[in-house]
């Protein structure tokens, strides 16, 4: 999918057989202490976490760390979000399987893995090439191949293949992107955290009706800023 210049990620070796076993056993209780202890209610989205192999998608110099109830830095100044945070904001999208859901950051690529679970298709947009080389390696090879990944300005969102049934911005923008809103279907619905760079932001939950957007405050959060390509 991606028309980038440069060579391919460098691959990490893969864990052994009794590093899948721990990790496996970490992926539990990551589930069941950090995510459903915390009112994470919905089957599926613990399903999918429970499934997804964090460890794939973060440094190997971090992977003893995957588990962990925190981000991880994943280079270029991003990180992999808490667990948690992933787990509550796909919670918030409500996903259905039919849904067609767009991603702005993709980052490591463990959100989409994990949406790409629980729908049908995900695209999912990162401004960082290197990342977003890597990212698309990675869902590659570990099969989740309902995920399509474009370098870009999120800002923009992804027009040919609008309109979306659910919007993920896991980066955060002083205020959302109108091109987002014109992207959302009717009914659709759009997790977002908003505010400044250098301080707390507000993690909102968009839904889309036909006299206009209802907007509702769900978590205080901190995420990355959300960066746009400079113009000529």
């Amino acid at each position: 999918m991606l028309t980038m210049g440069g060579h391919d990620p460098k691959p990490v070796p893969p864990p052994t057989t009794a590093e899948e076993a721990a990790f496996e056993a970490a992926r539990t209780r990551m589930v069941g202490g950090q995510i459903a202890a915390r009112g994470i209610r919905d089957d599926r989205v613990l399903a999918a976490m429970a499934r997804v192999p964090r460890h794939e998608f973060v440094p190997a110099s971090q992977r003893a760390l995957a588990y962990e109830d925190g981000p991880l830095p994943i280079g270029y100044g991003q990180t992999i979000s808490q667990p948690y945070i992933v787990a509550f904001m796909t919670a918030a999208l409500a996903p259905a399987p039919k849904d067609r859901v767009l991603e702005i950051g993709t980052g490591s690529g463990y959100q989409a893995a994990v949406l790409s679970r629980l729908v049908a298709e995900v695209y999912s947009i990162e401004i960082v090439e290197p990342l977003a080389r890597r990212a698309e390696a990675d869902l590659k090879r570990l099969g989740f191949r309902n995920v399509k990944v474009r370098l870009g300005d999120g800002n923009l969102g992804w027009p040919e293949a609008a309109p979306f049934d659910a919007i993920i911005v896991t980066c955060a923008p002083e205020r959302v992107p109108q091109a987002l809103v014109d992207q959302l279907k009717p009914g659709g619905r759009m997790i977002v955290p908003v505010g400044p760079t250098n301080g707390v932001q507000e993690l909102y939950l968009l839904r889309k009706h036909p006299e206009g957007m209802e907007t509702q405050a769900v978590l205080p959060v901190r995420f990355v800023p959300m960066v746009t390509l400079k113009q000529d």
